[in-house]
Parts: structure tokens; C-alpha cells; sequence
């Protein structure tokens, strides 16, 4: 964390810096309010310690000024000159705390303590503020996703690296936010940058900060979503996407916990736990020159998959009822329910948006089916499904992976058609029902309750 101190008396200035630097802060100070707007329009601080009364000017006014240019800078005022009166004046200009010569070294402490702990909390407030609690909801009870769970039950008490692998739609931010919740840093920010979502020339500025006239159109100084994620969790979301240059600088993060706002040489330590996903081969994007070797083998550590849609359909059942309550709350319509026949449709579908195809689905049938019983002929998959069936033939994977998938539709469907029933279904595939009932275990394929 930055602090900058003005005050005219130099021997005070060098005794709080020496006092914070202590305390593992970087200090920098002036001695007049010109040579300390310098310093803060170059190099924006986190916290700024001011003094009311300045051979050059009000410490008040300059409140003022400093906080409508930056109002998510802290002030603490110090003064041995003033009352009740200026202190007053200084909350009302947004200063966050006044205290009065001589200073007292454990009340300093304290208080930018108190400080930057505020920062953290605003921080974490705006990030809360921008996604939804609910959004942050894992539903579901199949296999695939439990075990998704344990490993981030496991991992998250630690501050090891993860590297979240799966299809576009399956939740990996769902998995990323549940272990910062579950870890030691969950009083702290939960941010996430989205390398896919920004364009590459923006990456850096957005990721890691810039200082004012670092490129055109930086009037002032910015934080980076690392900063705002110091004693957090930074999640990476498409790690992929990323170009190459800020590979490089997330390297160096991971390395030495260290990196430098764009357009600045002044070193900013940092504390952040890195959580990074990915949907795409970064194997092959290494073999071709895409994506750097080192950084993928230091966010690998606890490598976890968070599981297709496909892969999980038993869990269809409890989405559509989260998000079915979701849009009737949400667009104040009477709640609305799948028939049996429509759930059995959906179990059989590729869907290969995953969940975010389904919560789309439902959201579209809210507002264009009328009637509160959806029935499979509301559902229009026809061409979405052959679509998937044409993917599959024509989709180049290892035979064993092919035939596991292969296996999964036949048994699923077959057993759909026969109403969900193993015996029936046993005697229609001549196989010996305990040779059946094996398999679909094997595949985690329910069996529908009555």
C-alpha cells in the first residue's frame, strides 16, 4: 500500500514515514501542498496524510480539490492548530479521520490501519455490488459436481494455485468464488478480470493500473483489478485470451508477488491468491508458441474440472426449478414448471452452452410460452439437437473418449425410451439386467424415480 504525507514540517514527515515504512508501507512526502499534488498526479497513493495548516496554502481547501479529482483516495487530516470547528469541515470535504499534534504513534497506527482496511471493504463492497449473491449459487447433487466440490473444499484453506478447466457455461467463476468463500481471504475482495472481454491494448491498463499520461486518454492514475484484489482473490477468467506481454507480467506476480502500474518504474508489492480458467487446449496453444510454458506450470498446481452439462443431466431438474423461481421473481409472472415428457427432452439434449444455454431457455419459454406447463413441443431443440449430432461424428477425439461418449447417448436414450425402466430396457438390448444396471452406475445414469 502507497502513502503520501504532507506537511511543512519536515522532521515530522521523515518521522511518519520511517514509522509506516516500518509497518511495511511505501512512503513518499512533500513539504508544501504544490510539490505534493505532484507526487499524487504522478503516482496516486492509497492513503494521504495532510496537514491543515501549509506555508502555501489551506490543507482544507486542498481537500476539497483533491477529493473531487479523486474521490476513492483516504485522507487522514493532521493539525496542531485547529478545532472542532476545521474537523468539522474536514468530514464534510470526505476526509476519513482528524487528528491533532503532537501525534501520538499507536493513534497513527491505528488509524491508517483503520484505513486501509476501509479501502479492502469498499473494495470488496463494489465487487459484491457488480455480481449478484445468487449468481454465486452452485446447484446441483450428480457426481460429477460433488466431486468438483470436494476438491474445492480441499484446496481452498490453502493458498495454492488452480487452474479451473471447462466448456463456455459450465460455472467456473461459480467454482472460483467458492473457494475464496471458503478460504482465509474471504473478508477480503473476490475480483475477476476476463482477458476475452477487453481488447488487447486495454489488458495491461485494466489488469495491473496506470499512472496519469501513461498513454493518451490516462488524465489521471488508476488502480488495476490486482490492486483492488490485494489480500484477496484475483480471478483469471480465459487465461487463454491473454496476450503474451501480460503473461509475462502475471509470470512475475506469481514469482516475486511484485509488478509496476503501466506507465510507472515504482515496484508495488502485492498479496493476492490467483484463481485462473480456461475453456481452450493450453497444451496446444504451448506447442504453438501461444501461451507460456512456466505460467501454465505455476497456475496448474490443483488442477479441477467443472463439469459439462451433459455430464451432470440428473441436475437438470434442480436448475430448472433455481431459475424457473429466478424469472418469476424477476419478471413478476405466476411460476412455471416443466412437464415430465419436457424434462425427459431436456436429459436427452447436447446442450452445448452448457447451463448458461439452459438458464437462456428458460428465461426465452418465461416470456413466450403461456401457459405454466411447459410441454416438450414448447421446447424448439430440433436443430440445436442435430446440430450436436452432426458435431459428434464430425469432432476429431481419442477413440476411448468417443466410445465413453457414444455410450453415454445410447444408454441414456435407450433408456428413456423405455421409461426409464432396467429390465425393460436390459431385455430390449439383450444384456443381463445386473450387466445393465452396472453400466448405467458406471455412467452416472439415474434411474427415475416413480
Amino acid at each position: 500500500m502507497k502513502i503520501t504525507i504532507i506537511d511543512d514540517e519536515k522532521n515530522i514527515c521523515i518521522s511518519l514515514k520511517n514509522i509506516l515504512e516500518d509497518e511495511g508501507y511505501q512512503c513518499t512526502y512533500a513539504t508544501s501542498l504544490d510539490e505534493g499534488k505532484k507526487i499524487i498526479d504522478s503516482n496516486l497513493p492509497d492513503l494521504l496524510l495532510l496537514d491543515v495548516q501549509l506555508k502555501d496554502g489551506n490543507g482544507l481547501d486542498f481537500l476539497k480539490i483533491i477529493k473531487e479529482a479523486h474521490p476513492e483516495l483516504l485522507v487522514i487530516m493532521i493539525s496542531g492548530h485547529s478545532g472542532i470547528k476545521e474537523a468539522v469541515q474536514a468530514m464534510k470535504y470526505g476526509a476519513f479521520d482528524f487528528i491533532e499534534k503532537p501525534l501520538n504513534l499507536a493513534r497513527i497506527k491505528l488509524t491508517v490501519n483503520n484505513a486501509l482496511n476501509f479501502t479492502s471493504l469498499q473494495n470488496e463492497y463494489q465487487a459484491l455490488k457488480e455480481n449478484y449473491n445468487e449468481q454465486y449459487q452452485i446447484i446441483g447433487e450428480s457426481k460429477a459436481i460433488k466431486d468438483a466440490l470436494q476438491v474445492v473444499q480441499k484446496v481452498a484453506k490453502t493458498n495454492s494455485r488452480v487452474l479451473i478447466r471447462g466448456e463456455s457455461g459450465t460455472g467456473k467463476e461459480l467454482l472460483a468464488y467458492a473457494i475464496h468463500a471458503q478460504s482465509t481471504r474471504s473478508n477480503a475482495a473476490f475480483i475477476k478480470f476476463n482477458s476475452a472481454a477487453i481488447p488487447n491494448e486495454l489488458v495491461e491498463s485494466e489488469l495491473f493500473g496506470h499512472e496519469k499520461g501513461a498513454f493518451t486518454g490516462a488524465i489521471k492514475g488508476k488502480k488495476g483489478k490486482l490492486e483492488m484484489a490485494d489480500k484477496g482473490t484475483l480471478f483469471l477468467d480465459e487465461i487463454g485470451d491473454m496476450s503474451l506481454s501480460a503473461q509475462a507480467k502475471i509470470l512475475r506476480v506469481l514469482q516475486e508477488g511484485e509488478f509496476e502500474r503501466v506507465g510507472s518504474n515504482d515496484i508495488i508489492k502485492i498479496d493476492v491468491r490467483i484463481i485462473a480458467a480456461t475453456h481452450k487446449n493450453l497444451e496446444e496453444m504451448i506447442e504453438k508458441g501461444l501461451f507460456r510454458e512456466d505460467l501454465f506450470y505455476r497456475l496448474n498446481v490443483v488442477p479441477i474440472v467443472s463439469p459439462a452439462l451433459r455430464d451432470r443431466t440428473e441436475d437438470i431438474p434442480l436448475l430448472a426449478k433455481y431459475y424457473f423461481n429466478k424469472f418469476a421473481a424477476e419478471l413478476n409472472l405466476p411460476l412455471k414448471e416443466f412437464s415430465d415428457s419436457a424434462l425427459k427432452k431436456l436429459r436427452t439434449h447436447a446442450f452445448k452452452g452448457n447451463i448458461r444455454e439452459l438458464r437462456n431457455l428458460i428465461e426465452r419459454l418465461y416470456i413466450l410460452c403461456d401457459s405454466n406447463i411447459i410441454n416438450e413441443k414448447d421446447l424448439s431443440l430440433t436443430e440445436e439437437s442435430k446440430d450436436c449430432e452432426l458435431a459428434f461424428w464430425t469432432t476429431t477425439t481419442l477413440f476411448q473418449d468417443k466410445k465413453d461418449e457414444f455410450e453415454y447417448k445410447y444408454f441414456s436414450k435407450q433408456f428413456e425410451i423405455h421409461d426409464y425402466n432396467v429390465s425393460r430396457t436390459a431385455q430390449a438390448l439383450g444384456l443381463q439386467q445386473s450387466n445393465l444396471s452396472r453400466k448405467l452406475k458406471e455412467l452416472n445414469i439415474g434411474i427415475k424415480e416413480k
